[in-house]
């Protein structure tokens, strides 16, 4: 029953968790979605500025060629003719006068008419009429600019790479060069002259895009990863507090479980004890009668009283710790001293723990003040010192170390010994009424003084030494 209940109360937190991590994808897709938006937008901005550019520089190139070289050649020559090498020179000059600084790899000049390289910036290419691509047609035959971009670095490589070689990306334009103004009667204005290919390195550029989209990223994966943070901490305080609702729970569970022991067994007990009490008191007082005569008589019928005296205050004592825990009595509240309660119930059990050889070992300060029931702490200590004697019985001998301590929060006591220890099995059963582990125990013991620490409202608490035996814990408030 209560597994079930721990399941269902871990239920809704196990789907705040499943939530959490919903929501931790869920913002990581939107950062890494927004991020992928703004960085094509900076990249389309990027380039459409290139591309503006890149018209500047072709309408600058075909004013200066039109300027320094057309005109002048005309006027010098009366005609172009680039297979002159001082046209061709000159042609050159102006060219790369025109495009120095701006990161330009190649530049083609092809003829109107049969879309032969007139002019390149590599003068193996020049005369060849293979070199015109579909771009070159498309610009002939609108009179428009035409641009493209190359790529040779995938743009997700590109990402994670520290650095790109010059020429990653390159702007490819087609442009037409035109005269700006008739040349020859009949012209029509702004003739069309040649058409001209460029190829610009922008990989500088392309650079602070990339890191613009690193920037980007990043800031949203941390956002991300602080905002999944937070809500993980307040997860894992509800997970906490939850815990230690059911915990709670359970410790109510327990607690009423026991008062409807004690409730049935109060009953069960009083009946039991007002048939049992009085005639086993007239049993004993007249075994104790006989017992003494017998002494003086040295009758040979004494092994025999003997032990009819001893089983019949063994059980009277049974009967008493039965009322004792079905009835337990309200604790005063007096001033009592721990240490000295403590070394009263092992000075009076000391005597027992020579004959079997057990030493008992004291550590406690001059002074260890509490409220309390003194005649209720000193019968909790005494069952306590006797259980860790009883423990170590077979051993024929051992050592009990009682300690006392005050620290800011709790008065403590414990009791070790260096017997077998608790059955680790059996550590949670060990405090329920009833249950022992000796052959002649009435499993009240441990009961009793749990109910004792209890009624003070401390703790009780059993586990077994590191090096060996059972170990008993007990902390008061400290008031």
């Amino acid at each position: 029953m209560r597994a079930a209940a721990a399941a269902a109360a871990a239920r809704p937190l196990q789907f705040v968790k499943v939530l959490s991590w919903t929501l931790l994808v869920l913002i990581l897709g939107f950062s890494l979605a927004l991020s992928v938006v703004l960085s094509n937008y900076a990249e389309r901005v990027l380039l459409e500025k290139q591309k503006q550019f890149a018209l500047l520089l072709t309408e600058n190139l075909s004013h200066q060629i039109y300027t320094r070289f057309t005109l002048p050649t005309i006027i010098g020559y009366g005609s172009i003719a680039l297979s002159n090498k001082e046209q061709f020179a000159r042609l050159d000059q102006v060219i790369r006068t025109t495009i120095h600084s701006f990161h330009v790899q190649d530049l083609r000049l092809y003829s109107l008419y049969d879309s032969q390289v007139v002019y390149a910036l590599d003068p193996e290419l020049v005369g060849a009429k293979d070199k015109a691509g579909a771009a070159v047609q498309r610009v002939r035959e609108t009179g428009e600019n035409h641009f493209e971009f190359f790529q040779r670095t995938p743009r997700l490589l590109a990402l994670f790479l520290p650095d790109l070689k010059p020429g990653t990306m390159v702007l490819r334009g087609f442009a037409p060069v035109r005269a700006e103004r008739k040349l020859m009667a009949g012209d029509e204005e702004n003739p069309l002259m040649g058409i001209l290919e460029f190829s610009q390195d922008v990989t500088e550029d392309y650079v602070t895009v990339l890191n613009f989209e690193r920037l980007v990223i990043i800031f949203s994966l941390l956002t991300s990863l602080g905002l999944f943070g937070v809500i993980m901490v307040v997860i894992r305080r509800a997970d906490r507090l939850n815990m230690e609702r059911v915990s709670e729970k359970e410790r109510l569970e327990r607690e009423l479980l026991q008062q409807e022991k004690l409730a049935g067994m109060g009953r069960m007990v009083a009946g039991v004890a007002h048939e049992i009490r009085n005639p086993l008191g007239i049993i004993c007082s007249s075994a104790e009668l006989v017992l003494k005569r017998a002494r003086t008589e040295n009758s040979p019928q004494l092994r025999i009283l003997e032990a009819l005296y001893d089983e019949s205050k063994r059980l009277s004592r049974t009967v008493g710790d039965f009322l004792d825990y079905a009835r337990p009595r309200q604790p005063r509240q007096d001033e009592v001293d721990l240490c000295r309660t403590l070394e009263q119930a092992a000075v009076f059990l000391e005597p027992e723990c020579e004959k079997q050889g057990v030493v008992i070992e004291r550590q406690c300060p001059p002074s260890l003040p509490m409220k309390g029931d003194r005649d209720l702490l000193y019968r909790a200590f005494y069952n306590l010192i006797a259980n860790a004697m009883q423990a170590m019985e077979a051993q024929g001998g051992g050592r009990i170390l009682v300690q006392g301590a005050l620290d800011q929060d709790a008065v403590r006591v414990s009791v070790t010994d260096s017997g077998p220890g608790f059955p680790e099995d059996s550590l949670e059963q060990a405090k329920d009424p009833f249950f022992t582990t000796r052959d002649n125990g009435t499993g009240l013991g441990l009961a009793i003084v749990n109910s004792i620490v209890e009624s003070h409202g401390g703790r009780l608490t059993l586990s077994n030494s590191p090096e060996g035996g059972a170990r008993v814990d007990i902390a008061f408030p400290h008031r």
